[in-house]
């Protein structure tokens, strides 16, 4: 019986042991950034962290010895503020739980050692979220879109917070998070513009036919109204239906904020324009808003960067404009992938290989039709030996394996020079033989590559080689009709980007959104 009664101690004993919790021996992971919590802090219950899902919260609390960490009053105030006016930079304060935070923070002196636990982790994954949607955007492009391609912009988030919490200056460093290029802060401009504007209840314009000045058009009414509401024009007692030479003037300043052609012709275009809400102005910005927190933080030092549906290039060196082109981009149904990469060379006269897309859909057709498309175009075919097929010879069954090279000259469809940069698409910067189409307003018109306006003064430009390469020494190599590649020596990058709305002067500026993107990238930033 003694014998027993031992053996029964023994056991309970070492049952006891087993219920002991454990604590963790595993070292925290070399690239996690110790924090060290000041102040009086609390014990932080890890079964609450590892609720939230998140690994980046887990290593921060790892990081801390589950220890509290927000003991600043000071920095839970400025962290607070910066949380509620989210909406500023096109976020929304609901993603970051705003409200149940200042709950806590009214409350925070008479807390509980557990609720403060509760407040600390809540607090620390609504910044981290903030962060991170600050530095890279709420949605993740390389998810939506299979046309752009943009690296994500890194960022150690737990390491950044511990630097903010030792800084002296907060808000400046949070600031420093944000996107700091001009057209982000004129998107930042442009929302604060538009919240001062009333709600608008209009109802849709619609005319049969183009009004020109002089007329009399029912329709002016409203539109007066419109262009009143939006301040560029004076308000009046009474309206006319008469389109007179003051509404001429506002029409045209509508016309060129909204990149329409400034003829004071109201067309469709310009109803379309003018029918759009305030509320889809709005979201139109803070889509843009969005797009911005995506793009790179560096642009380089010296850049190009184009707009694709405002049709221009511009270059940019230590932060001033050098100079500009017209462009002109893929239509809605080829379009213009969004990337950034860096110029590496030029090529004069180049010879075209014809992509699949445009194989496919134009020049095969065309063969089809008239065999003789291919000397009209200048075209040579080669098999899979590099043989040239006659025209002739040309097999239907065959026309997808063949490679189509069109021969340099004022015919190619390249025209005389080639910007290339590396990227997955296969598009360039190049001249065409289309020169006329820089004249039309609207220059969504390529199938994906981008035609620039005055292409050889930019190539001279890049060159940067006034002896070899100036504009005479580039028009003789063109006159020889010989393929001839330079390497670009300076470091030169390039953002093919898209926006669609910003402000300058304190005035709103939208452009079509040719693709289509605006309207469903807001309704999924606010799902």
């Amino acid at each position: 019986m003694k014998f027993i009664l031992i053996i029964l101690l023994i056991f309970s004993i070492l049952s006891c042991e087993k219920e002991k919790p454990r604590k963790s021996s595993a070292p925290a992971p070399a690239h996690i950034t110790t924090i060290k919590p000041e102040g009086k802090s609390v014990l932080i219950d890890s079964a609450l962290v590892n609720s939230y899902g998140s690994k980046t919260l887990k290593e921060f609390y790892f990081s801390s010895g589950f220890k509290s960490v927000w003991q600043s009053k000071e920095d839970r105030k400025i962290i607070l503020e910066q949380l509620l006016n989210s909406a500023e930079d096109g976020l929304n304060p609901a993603d970051y739980s705003i409200e149940k935070l200042q709950k806590f923070e009214k409350i925070y002196a008479n807390l509980s050692d557990k609720d403060r636990g509760i407040y600390d982790i809540l607090f620390t994954h609504s910044f981290q979220k903030y962060i991170l949607h600050q530095t890279n955007g709420r949605l993740n492009p390389r998810n939506l879109y299979k046309d752009w391609d943009l690296k994500e912009n890194k960022i150690d988030i737990n390491g950044t917070i511990a630097k903010l919490i030792k800084s002296d200056s907060l808000v400046f460093r949070i600031e420093q998070l944000k996107p700091n290029h001009l057209v982000y802060k004129s998107l930042k401009k442009a929302l604060k513009i538009i919240n001062t504007f009333p709600n608008d209840n209009f109802k849709a314009i619609e005319i049969a036919n183009k009004i020109i000045q002089n007329d009399t058009n029912t329709a002016l009414i409203d539109i007066k109204k419109r262009l009143i509401y939006w301040k560029l024009l004076h308000p009046k007692d009474s309206l006319s239906s008469i389109y007179d030479n003051e509404t001429a003037e506002a029409v045209k300043k509508f016309q060129m904020l909204h990149g329409l052609a400034a003829d004071g012709v109201i067309g469709k275009g310009t109803i379309a324009s003018l029918n759009f809400t305030k509320n889809q102005r709005k979201k139109q910005i803070i889509a843009n808003l969005e797009r911005w927190k995506w793009y790179p933080k560096e642009m380089g030092k010296e850049y190009l960067i184009i707009n694709i549906p405002d049709y221009r290039l511009t270059l940019v060196k230590d932060n001033d404009t050098i100079r500009t082109h017209k462009v002109i981009v893929g239509s809605a149904k080829r379009r213009t992938p969004v990337l950034s990469s860096n110029i590496t060379h030029v090529i004069f006269n180049p010879t075209w290989t014809v992509p699949p897309t445009i194989l496919k859909e134009d020049v095969i057709p065309a063969i089809s039709r008239n065999r003789n498309y291919l000397a009209q175009s200048n075209i040579k075919v080669y098999d899979s030996n590099g043989k040239v097929v006659s025209a002739n010879n040309w097999l239907l069954s065959r026309a997808k394996s063949y490679r189509y090279v069109q021969s340099p000259g004022t015919f190619n469809s390249l025209g005389m020079v080639k910007l290339v940069f590396p990227n997955r698409f296969s598009i360039y910067l190049h001249d065409t033989n289309h020169r006329d189409f820089f004249g039309k307003q609207m220059r969504s018109l390529s199938s994906g590559c981008v035609r620039v306006e005055h292409p050889l003064k930019l190539a001279e430009y890049l060159l940067d080689d006034e002896r070899n390469w100036n504009l005479e020494k580039i028009t003789q190599t063109l006159q020889n009709e010989k393929t001839k590649q330079i390497k670009i020596k300076n470091d030169v990058t390039i953002h093919v980007l898209y926006w669609t709305a910003w402000s300058e002067d304190n005035r709103l500026i939208f452009r079509d959104d040719i693709y289509n993107l605006d309207a469903n990238l807001y309704q999924k930033l606010r799902k």
